[in-house]
């Protein structure tokens, strides 16, 4: 089954486990985007060359599966027992006492092994719970000062924050490329304005034209436009600035207006 990214207009091959894991929802590996796969999904390619999948109709009722392929039929099974058994079992059931729940003087004294046992698996529990949420941990106002302190106590080093609402596009440019035909040379500077150094963002470049239907669109992420290593892993200081630039394939006269938005 095959299926294509509405943004980029790259094709995927799909397989039943995608599909129901994200129940139809997928994110492309080529431009970050997140779409339905269903709406394009197919089981065979059209002939090449083509640019897009056309999407399936819409229809006002799903449509009925007639061709069943199999039905569980799950037996039920019945106990029968004597009166006088049943009766026994139930005199037993009420003044017995369950053996794990007698207390005796020996197991009163054997209790630390199940406190110890408890609290080492409520930590792996909390542990589990920060990795899980380790995101929104790193970027809260109140936690990442309180990690930063014991992460530099342990000699480790956390990734810087990312809050795009900080940063501010500063200046912004778009020329003709002056050695490449047919290809356009997009520059712009960025500033931090916040109180702590964030990491490098993806960059969201989308033209268009007069009446702003977007004609052409492509995310940049940090390692395509800062090509020093050494520059990323540190990220931008507060108050500093950085110049991008990229080059891009000019889609035509009818771009004439261009929009930046970080991610």
């Amino acid at each position: 089954m095959y299926t294509q990214c509405p943004e980029c207009f790259t094709v995927f091959s799909m397989d039943a486990d995608i599909l129901g894991r994200g129940h139809g929802l997928v994110r492309c590996g080529h431009c970050n985007a997140t779409f339905d796969s269903l709406r394009t999904l197919v089981a065979h390619l059209p002939p090449e060359p083509f640019e897009r999948i056309p999407p399936h109709p819409t229809d006002a009722h799903p449509p009925a599966v007639t061709v069943p392929v199999y039905r569980p039929n799950p037996q039920q099974v019945t106990f029968e027992f004597d009166p006088d058994e049943r009766a026994q079992h139930r005199a037993r059931r009420s003044t017995s006492t369950p053996k794990f729940a007698r207390t005796t003087g020996r197991r009163a004294g054997r209790a630390w092994p199940w406190v110890l046992g408890t609290t080492v698996l409520a930590l792996s529990l909390g542990a589990q719970l920060a990795y899980a949420e380790r995101t929104q941990l790193l970027e809260n106002r109140l936690v990442r000062p309180w990690l930063d302190r014991a992460c530099e106590s342990l000699h480790c080093q956390l990734p810087p924050r990312h809050d795009t609402s900080q940063l501010t596009l500063v200046s912004r440019d778009i020329r003709p490329h002056p050695s490449v035909k047919g290809a356009l040379i997009i520059s712009a500077t960025l500033r931090n304005d916040g109180d702590f150094a964030q990491s490098y963002p993806t960059v969201e470049i989308t033209l268009s034209d007069l009446d702003e239907n977007r004609i052409a669109m492509r995310r940049f992420h940090p390692r395509e436009y800062v090509s020093d290593t050494r520059v990323l892993a540190p990220g931008l200081a507060p108050g500093t600035t950085a110049s991008l630039v990229v080059e891009v394939q000019d889609p035509g006269r009818n771009a004439v207006a261009f929009e930046f938005k970080f991610l």
